[in-house]
């Protein structure tokens, strides 16, 4: 249970240099004081996260953004109004108080405001900001619950602080406002089209830019299990080729989807949002049944679909890029 004293653990934790693990409305969080050097440091070692893959800091509110961003501008300030606290990152110019252990030693600073009390409420008692990649080790599939937390990082961490399954169940949308026209540089929590009525234009998802992002790698959010895509009407028959092989095989899909009775199935629905919340979930259950291979199905291209596709496309990249 979530009692002030906890909370009040929590932030004297990350005065003090110590990491966390938080839950916001995305994916729990691995949460060190984006101010302390060191502490920020020790993320990157329980993670295993290269040195030079930024990090996303964490601020109570929109108030904060001229402290850690040099230039705001007035898209971002309308992005910020519109879907903040939310599933929204933006990448702008950082000031000096964003070290280069943060930005991976570029000029640019990601920063959002977590859609969930209790972040905010560790934010608000800290008063500023704290670097939060997701809170599993790098590469492998995020968390969206206390009990994943503690399955993979266990005693690396000081503090797990339990708020429940993440609502939205994948990473924040990044939209980089660093140099001119806005971009998408990760489809995540928040819609393009949600963006693109807010902004008035079309802002288009860039897959080859300079500014390094959180969850831009080739291969990221991957099981132990292989993954192949299909889409709904292949998967049968991409079953069936894999079990001729001899392959141990689940699918991730829809119930509506016919399969073999004695096929493993584990229930991604066909609605974007949905199939958002549930993802992680889904193939972490699925690595526990121990297949060696797993079918993806692929939802639709629009809305939370997207963010949806991106994931299920890196988990399916090869490992070794």
């Amino acid at each position: 249970m979530l009692t002030p004293d906890l909370l009040d653990r929590a932030v004297e934790l990350l005065r003090r240099g110590g990491v966390i693990a938080l839950p916001t409305e995305t994916v729990y969080g691995l949460a060190a004081n984006a101010e302390d050097e060191l502490a920020v440091r020790r993320v990157f070692a329980i993670k295993g996260r290269p040195a030079n893959h930024p990090l996303i800091v964490h601020i109570p509110d929109e108030e904060y953004l001229p402290e850690w961003a040099r230039e705001v501008p007035d898209e971002a300030t309308a992005l910020a109004r519109a879907f903040w606290p939310g599933p929204l990152t933006l990448v702008l110019k950082r000031t000096s108080k964003a070290t280069d252990a943060v930005t991976g030693g570029q000029d640019t600073v990601a920063l959002r405001v977590p859609g969930h009390s209790v972040a905010m409420e560790v934010l608000e008692r800290l008063g500023g900001g704290v670097a939060a990649p997701s809170a599993n080790r790098f590469g492998k599939v995020s968390p969206t619950t206390a009990e994943h937390v503690q399955r993979d990082l266990g005693s690396d961490v000081d503090l797990v602080l339990d708020g429940g399954p993440a609502t939205v169940g994948v990473e924040s949308t990044i939209v980089d406002l660093s140099s001119g026209a806005p971009a998408i540089l990760r489809p995540g929590g928040l819609a393009t089209e949600d963006i693109e009525r807010v902004l008035g234009r079309a802002v288009p998802v860039r897959t080859s830019t300079t500014v390094r992002v959180s969850g831009s790698l080739e291969s990221h959010y991957a099981p132990r299990a292989g993954v192949v895509l299909a889409e709904p009407h292949e998967a049968v028959q991409r079953v069936e080729a894999l079990r001729a092989q001899g392959l141990r095989v689940g699918v991730l899909g829809p119930a509506s989807l016919s399969l073999p009775t004695d096929v493993q199935r584990f229930d991604v629905p066909a609605e974007p949002a949905q199939a958002a919340r549930v993802l992680y979930a889904r193939l972490r259950e699925a690595d526990e049944q121990g297949h060696d291979v797993l079918v993806a199905c692929l939802p639709a291209a629009s809305g939370l679909g997207i963010a949806v596709r991106d994931r299920l496309s890196r988990a399916a990249a090869p490992r070794d890029s």
